[in-house]
């Protein structure tokens, strides 16, 4: 599938130095400082993170307004996180059996993911549920585009997000730049003929299992499966290692993804409450 491929990994703290060894926090802010000077495509980047959540099926057995309670605790986590920073929710009810839905959560600062997540994880309706799925990547400049580093993934208004994790072959790697290249290209060449999907391809070397999360918005499951067929002929599929699992959700508002676990909206529990 359309994929970009990254650069070398750095290590934050040389082999053979202890913590204690370890520059401290102002001299490490001033070399981040330098490099992003340096290298201002890299100063730009933005943590994504892909966290999946399944309701358990007892939850949908607790009295409404108990379950509202619950949603509206999850939602005021995402809303006040989506204030400042970016926060997409797809619902994956009636597409997959192991997700109910997904937030995507964006920030440059990944302590930002974190603290979120440990809002959400006190939320009534956390407590009913697990998380099946969880996928952390970064932007970054492609080797293969002139384009700078995306500042947010996923803005599109498209339906659907056809979402999987990525792992390439040790043989890729083994080829030269050049030769990449050149697969590369006329493998984007194929993709490039179905306008009507963008892709939104983000990084994962050392911060999670997977090399890449790619995602595919579009209007038209039937597009993208068409899409999919063909990139299975090019010569770059043969470098693939694994794509799965591959999630298609679809794109709403926090508040509808919620009401969608349980098919019962916030407001009318409310109001049914005031009666």
């Amino acid at each position: 599938m359309l994929t970009r491929e990254t650069g070398t990994v750095e290590a934050g703290i040389p082999a053979g130095v202890t913590a204690d060894d370890a520059p401290g926090e102002a001299a490490i802010s001033s070399r981040k400082a330098e490099s992003a000077r340096l290298n201002p495509e890299m100063a730009d980047r933005t943590f994504a993170k892909f966290t999946f959540f399944k309701v358990d099926p007892a939850w949908r057995r607790r009295e409404a307004a108990d379950r509202a309670n619950d949603k509206r605790e999850f939602l005021a986590a995402c809303d006040d996180f989506a204030e400042d920073r970016s926060l997409r929710t797809y619902s994956t009810i009636g597409t997959r059996g192991d997700t109910d839905f997904v937030v995507l959560s964006q920030s440059p600062n990944l302590d930002d993911l974190h603290t979120l997540h440990v809002v959400l994880g006190q939320s009534g309706l956390a407590k009913w549920a697990e998380i099946p799925y969880s996928y952390l990547s970064t932007t970054r400049v492609s080797p293969y585009s002139e384009e700078n580093a995306r500042q947010e993934i996923c803005v599109s208004d498209r339906k659907y997000l056809f979402l999987y994790p990525m792992v390439k072959k040790r043989s890729w790697y083994a080829l030269d730049a050049e030769e990449r290249r050149r697969i590369m290209m006329g493998h984007i060449a194929v993709g490039r003929t179905f306008p009507e999907v963008s892709i939104n391809t983000t990084y994962s070397y050392g911060l999670d299992d997977q090399e890449f999360v790619v995602g595919f918005e579009g209007d038209d499951p039937f597009m993208f499966l068409d899409l999919v067929q063909e990139l299975r002929y090019t010569e770059s599929s043969a470098y693939t290692e694994s794509e799965t699992p591959i999630f298609t959700c679809v794109s709403m508002s926090t508040a509808r993804a919620l009401d969608a676990l349980d098919g019962t909206a916030v407001s009318s529990v409310a109001a049914a409450g005031k009666a």
